[in-house]
């Protein structure tokens, strides 16, 4: 009866109609009879699990047939600057290995990526030259030749070591991401180990979970996943994981589990004290931020604060002294 006391108060007010507190006990006795359906009806979990995987096959499905026909058009797009390559012999050797690990931990892993970076190393200077050739000859007509020449010689530069600058750029950034989300997934890894799941189970689990938040991070572990489950040996996909992503941290996971593979420590137990060695660190390096802060703050403080400071402190004697000797 106390439900109903606000309709009678909006009824004795006038707001409500006879015909308004009818279509609302009629939609009051629809939802009541809603819920109570919902509620009794029985549901199978493993129809909505069987739908979810088939349309998470399909999605797969369709993003590799997308990732062939781009490929496919790539390829006939850098076929040529292949052909050139090949002639230089740029494809070949200990650097262009080491340039097909710098974009690996980039995130290219693309067969083309490394064709791509090399033609624009190769193309750029001389780009570089004709952008800083024109750009003197327009903004800077009278220049001796000596002096456009510098100039174009800075434009060759930049282009020939723009690329690499970027690439270290665009890897180091990758890397703080990666050091950054690596605690929270490995306290998740932790539970999934508890929870009995394997190492491949595992890290889908945790990249899985994690796609939408740390896409860096679950990238590299579902490639390990995979991996561990195609290649013959398990240490070298452990170490594939560590040339992809070439930081102290990922490198301490490794050797625990790779150790974990080889005497046979239990997963969970590895796992908890490494999950705890990364929790004191990243608590090492706030307090340590916090320690700097002040230090920080210095200059800041002198250059903002203290000339305003001075100005409400001084500014009212100064005024007096004006026009006392006025």
């Amino acid at each position: 009866m106390n439900d109903l006391l606000p309709i009678r108060y909006l009824a004795a007010a006038g707001l409500l109609d006879e015909t308004g507190i009818a279509i609302l006990g009629g939609v009051g006795v629809f939802l009541t009879i809603l819920l109570l359906g919902r509620a009794f009806v029985l549901r199978d979990p493993m129809e909505a699990r069987l739908k979810n995987h088939s349309k998470r096959r399909a999605l797969l499905v369709a993003q590799a047939l997308s990732t062939q026909n781009s490929g496919r058009a790539r390829g006939k797009s850098v076929g040529l600057l292949r052909g050139i390559l090949e002639k230089l012999k740029l494809l070949r050797g200990e650097e262009a290995s080491k340039m097909t690990e710098n974009l690996a931990r980039a995130g290219w892993r693309s067969r083309d990526m490394l064709v791509i970076f090399l033609g624009a190393r190769l193309l750029l200077p001389v780009v570089g030259a004709v952008a800083a050739w024109l750009a003197s000859a327009a903004l800077f007509p009278g220049l001796i030749p000596l002096h456009r020449m510098i100039i174009v010689a800075v434009g060759i530069a930049i282009g020939g070591y723009g690329p690499v600058l970027f690439l270290r750029n665009v890897v180091n950034r990758r890397q703080q991401k990666l050091k950054k989300q690596l605690p929270d997934a490995l306290d998740l890894l932790v539970i999934c180990a508890e929870a009995g799941l394997s190492l491949d189970s595992a890290l889908t689990r945790v990249a899985r979970e994690f796609g939408p938040t740390a896409p860096e991070l679950a990238d590299e572990l579902g490639l390990t996943a995979i991996e561990l489950g195609f290649l013959p040996n398990r240490r070298q996909a452990l170490a594939n994981l560590i040339k992809r992503a070439d930081i102290p941290a990922i490198r301490g996971v490794v050797n625990t589990l790779i150790q974990t593979e080889r005497y046979g420590t239990p997963l969970a137990h590895s796992l908890r004290v490494l999950a705890a060695e990364f929790r004191d660190e990243r608590l090492m390096k706030a307090e340590e931020k916090a320690a700097r802060l002040p230090a920080i703050l210095t200059v800041p403080m002198i250059v903002f604060i203290l000339p305003a400071l001075f100005v409400v402190l001084i500014g009212p004697a100064i005024i007096q002294v004006i026009k006392t000797f006025s």
